[in-house]
C-alpha cells in the first residue's frame, strides 16, 4: 500500500480464529506458556491444527520467538515469520503482515500473537528506567531530564494542548472512560466486569499527570491473545464465519517519534493515525458512516478522541460530544481501560466477534468494524467485514 494509491490487498485474506488466556494481574506462569495457550485456543477456534500453520507474526517487544512458540505448540516448518516494531502500534500491523503473506502465497495459515506478564513482570507504565544508547532513544533525551519519564507524562503534553485548543475541560476525557467501563461491566472476560463508572467517578479519581487522572489510563494485564489468518477462499470451508480483512494499513507521520513527537506543528491531533485513516478509506471504498463498531486503541482516553477526529467521524474538538451521544458503539469489549491491556490484540478479537455476532455486547447488523492500534507511535489499523 502507498500513502497515495489504493492497494490490492483488501478482501484477499480473513481472520478465521481467535483465542486468549484469561486476563489477570498475576498469571502465575511464563510468557511463553501464555503465548502457547493463546495460539492453541485460536487454532481450535479456527478448526485448524498446528500442522496447518506455516507462518507466524508477533511484536518486536514480545519475549516469545516465533520458532520457540512453534516448537511448543507443535507447529512444524515455517515459510514466513515476522515481527512489527513500536509497541502497541504493531497490533493491526501483525494482521496486515499475515494478510500480505497469505495474499502473495508466501504462507497459507499465519498465526499472530502477543503475550506478556505486563502486570506481574515488566510494567510499561513505570516508564524509562534503563536504556542502551540508540538513535531511537536519543529523542527521549529531550524529554527525560525535565521529568517526562512515563507514557502518561508524554501523553499529558498532547492532552493539555488538546484541551486548550478547543476550550475543553478534563471531563471531555471522562466520556471515553465511562463508555469503556459500561461495556466491560457486562463482559465476563473483562477485569472490570460488573464495575461500571460514572463521570463523577472519573472526576474523583486521583491525578496521574495533569490533565490525566487514574481513570484516563489503561490498566496493566498478564495474558495472551492470538488470531489466525488464511485466504478468503479457505476461510469459507472453516467452521466460523470469517472476518474479511477489507483493508489494512500502517502509518507514521512527519516528525514522528515514539510518544514524544512534541516538535510537530500541532499537538492537538494524531498525524500518524490520519495516514492510516486515509489509506483505509481509500482501499475499502468506505466512509465513517459505513462503520458499525469502532474498536479504538485506548491506552489513554485523550487519544481516543483524537482518533475519532482523524478518521472523520466528527470535527476537531467534537469527539467528546460524539462519544457522550453514543453515535458509534465504541470498544464493546471494554477496551484496554476495561477488559485488558494486551497491546490492542484483544481489540482485534472483539472486532471479529462483532462480525461473527458472538460478542457478549453484540451490536445487531454489524457488517464493518474499524480497529486501530497504539497511538503516539507509528501505528496501524484494520477494517474487518463480513463475507456477504
Amino acid at each position: 500500500m502507498s500513502v497515495r494509491t489504493r492497494d490490492g490487498l483488501g478482501g484477499k485474506a480473513a481472520i478465521v480464529g481467535i483465542g486468549a488466556t484469561e486476563f489477570s494481574k498475576d498469571s502465575g506462569r511464563s510468557e511463553l506458556k501464555l503465548a502457547v495457550e493463546a495460539v492453541r485456543a485460536a487454532l481450535e477456534d479456527a478448526g485448524l491444527t498446528p500442522a496447518d500453520v506455516d507462518g507466524m507474526v508477533t511484536f518486536t517487544m514480545d519475549t516469545n520467538p516465533e520458532i520457540t512458540v512453534a516448537q511448543a505448540v507443535g507447529i512444524g516448518e515455517l515459510s514466513f515469520f515476522s515481527r512489527v516494531h513500536y509497541g502497541g502500534g504493531a497490533a493491526c500491523a501483525t494482521v496486515q503482515q499475515a494478510a500480505l503473506a497469505v495474499a502473495s502465497g508466501v504462507a497459507e495459515v499465519v498465526v499472530c500473537y502477543r503475550a506478556f506478564n505486563e502486570r506481574s513482570g515488566r510494567r510499561f507504565g513505570s516508564g524509562v528506567q534503563r536504556r542502551e544508547p540508540s538513535a531511537e532513544g536519543a529523542a527521549l533525551g529531550w524529554a527525560l531530564p525535565f521529568g517526562l519519564l512515563t507514557p502518561a507524562s508524554w501523553v499529558a503534553m498532547a492532552a493539555r494542548r488538546y484541551l486548550h485548543a478547543y476550550g475543553l475541560t478534563p471531563e471531555a476525557f471522562g466520556h471515553v472512560a465511562v463508555t469503556d467501563r459500561k461495556y466491560a461491566a457486562t463482559n465476563p472476560a473483562a477485569y472490570f466486569h460488573g464495575k461500571p463508572i460514572t463521570l463523577a467517578d472519573h472526576a474523583a479519581s486521583r491525578w496521574i499527570v495533569e490533565p490525566l487522572r487514574l481513570l484516563d489510563c489503561c490498566q496493566e494485564t498478564d495474558g495472551g491473545q492470538a488470531v489466525v489468518v488464511t485466504s478468503r477462499e479457505r476461510a469459507r470451508d472453516l467452521p466460523r464465519p470469517p472476518a474479511v480483512i477489507t483493508a489494512a494499513a500502517q502509518g507514521a507521520g512527519r516528525a514522528q517519534e515514539q510518544m514524544t513527537s512534541f516538535y510537530r506543528d500541532d499537538l492537538s491531533g494524531l498525524p500518524e493515525m490520519n495516514v492510516v485513516a486515509r489509506q483505509l478509506w481509500r482501499t475499502s471504498g468506505l466512509a465513517p458512516a459505513d462503520i458499525d463498531v469502532g474498536i479504538l486503541y485506548d491506552h489513554f482516553t485523550p487519544f481516543v478522541l483524537m482518533q475519532l477526529e482523524e478518521f472523520g467521524f466528527c470535527g476537531p474538538g467534537e469527539a467528546a460530544g460524539f462519544v457522550a451521544e453514543e453515535r458509534l458503539p465504541l470498544n464493546t469489549h471494554g477496551g484496554q481501560l476495561g477488559e485488558a491491556y494486551l497491546h490492542g490484540m484483544n481489540g482485534v478479537a472483539e472486532a471479529v466477534r462483532q462480525i461473527r455476532g458472538t460478542s457478549v455486547n453484540r451490536i445487531p447488523g454489524v457488517t464493518h468494524t474499524l480497529v486501530t492500534a497504539g497511538t503516539g507511535v507509528p501505528t496501524s489499523g484494520l477494517i474487518l467485514g463480513s463475507d456477504g
